[in-house]
Parts: structure tokens; sequence; C-alpha cells
């Protein structure tokens, strides 16, 4: 069985959570959902999993399928609770991302004459400051990966510490993972930096589909590609619909 784009996508998400241990997996979208719950089902079983809405599940369903086992109810005003205690990690989407981390869902264009509105600066300010968080993009493009993005909504480690320990202290910009490649902010001055490229993509594929210069790009690794195991997980598990083609599609 050959891993597809959207499997090795699926696996990198999993490792972004595969050393968390017991926290809250708060995965935004079908892939970040796809790639938590193989971590649960493998590397990380202690992870504790919602339906995305109110429940906290004890199984580990299909892909936007009603969990069989509930083992905890959370009304959507005690997630701020959980968003404030820290014992979480979201990992969400992101319409910009720029070279500091810093994260865009609110709006394209100037501040006080937006040509685009998009969702709005939604959880992405208290996740950034109290929670773990990662992101996914499923194109990488100039577009999405910016010099500086046009709103801050999700705050990057630099901005962050500019702001005080407050905002600073639990800071933790984790993982990027795009369809290209797998990115974080381990470069020079909390820069993003790229961690891995995906199997039949090229360095140079992923710099020119970046906005700014991803600095040292000598002895990047390949992606790993998942194990059998996981494939089996994915394919006959979670996702038999293959639901993840959608935003991954086959090459």
């Amino acid at each position: 069985m050959e891993p597809t784009r959207a499997d090795v996508c699926a696996a990198a998400v999993a490792d972004a959570f595969a050393d968390d241990g017991e926290v809250f997996a708060s995965p935004m979208g079908t892939m970040p959902m796809l790639g938590v719950r193989l971590a649960k089902l493998t590397s990380n079983p202690d992870l504790v999993i919602s339906d995305g809405e109110s429940v906290f599940l004890a199984g580990v369903p299909p892909l936007f399928a009603q969990g069989d086992v509930v083992e905890g109810w959370i009304p959507f005003r005690r997630v701020f609770d959980v968003v404030a205690h820290g014992t979480r990690h979201v990992m969400m989407g992101a319409t910009q991302v720029d070279r500091h981390g810093n994260q865009n869902i609110s709006a394209i264009g100037p501040f006080d004459r937006p040509r685009l509105q998009l969702l709005g600066s939604r959880g992405a300010p208290g996740n950034t400051v109290n929670n773990r968080t990662s992101y996914w993009v499923p194109r990488h493009s100039p577009r999405v990966f910016v010099e500086a993005v046009d709103i801050v909504s999700g705050v990057g480690p630099r901005r962050a510490a500019e702001a005080g320990p407050a905002a600073a202290r639990f800071n933790d910009i984790h993982r990027i993972v795009t369809d290209l490649a797998v990115l974080d902010v381990g470069g020079p001055d909390r820069t993003v930096r790229l961690r891995s490229v995906h199997p039949g993509t090229t360095v140079a594929e992923v710099q020119e589909a970046t906005g700014f210069d991803l600095g040292d790009l000598a002895d990047v690794p390949t992606t790993r590609e998942p194990t059998t195991e996981e494939l089996v997980v994915i394919t006959e598990v979670l996702d038999p619909r293959g639901i993840r083609f959608k935003e991954v599609p086959p090459s």
C-alpha cells in the first residue's frame, strides 16, 4: 500500500501531537482531526479528544462519525476555562503566516479598509498566548506565507515577547504542517524555518512557494511516510471514505 500525500500530511499532524501526553487536543478541520485521531490510536493514547462540539470521547470514531462512547461534556462556555488553564494543543487554519510565526484569519488588506473580510480573530489570540498552537495549511503558497501578515490574529513568539510575560509565558507555536512541508519557529530570532519536505517535493519548490526567505536550507530531511500500521488505521478505521482527499487530492 503506497501512501498518498494526504497520508503523509496526516502522519505529520499526528507527529505534532505525539509528545504532548495527556492534553486536550483541539483540531480544527479535516486533516487536523484525522492526524489527532491517528496520534490517539498510535503514538499518544493519552490525548483527550472531542467530537468538535460538546463532548469528550472515550473512543476514536471515524471522521465525522458520532462517537459511541462519551466520557465528558464540554459546553462552549467551558472551552474558555480549558483555554485559560493551558492543558490544550490546538491546530488551527491560517490564511496568512509570516516569517515571525504570526497568523492571520481576520481580513486581507489594510486594517482600516480591508479588501476581504475573513473569520475574524475568533479564538486565535487566546489560543496563542495560553496554549500550544499549531497550524494546518492545505495550500502552501506565497499568498499564505507572507513577509508580514495584514492583521495579527495568532501571536508569534517575537510579538508575544514584546508584549511581556503575560503573553509570552505560554506562547508555543509548535508546528506548521502544509501540503508540501513541515515548518516551525525554530529559526534565528524565533523565525519560521523548514523542518522537512514531503516526499515528491523539493526544498527549492517549498522556498518558491514561500513569500519570505527560509534561511539555511542545507540538509533538510524528507518528511517520514506513515508506517503500515498507520496506513491501515487511516484507510480502514479513520477515513475509509477518503474525506482527506478533499483537502489534499491524490497526485
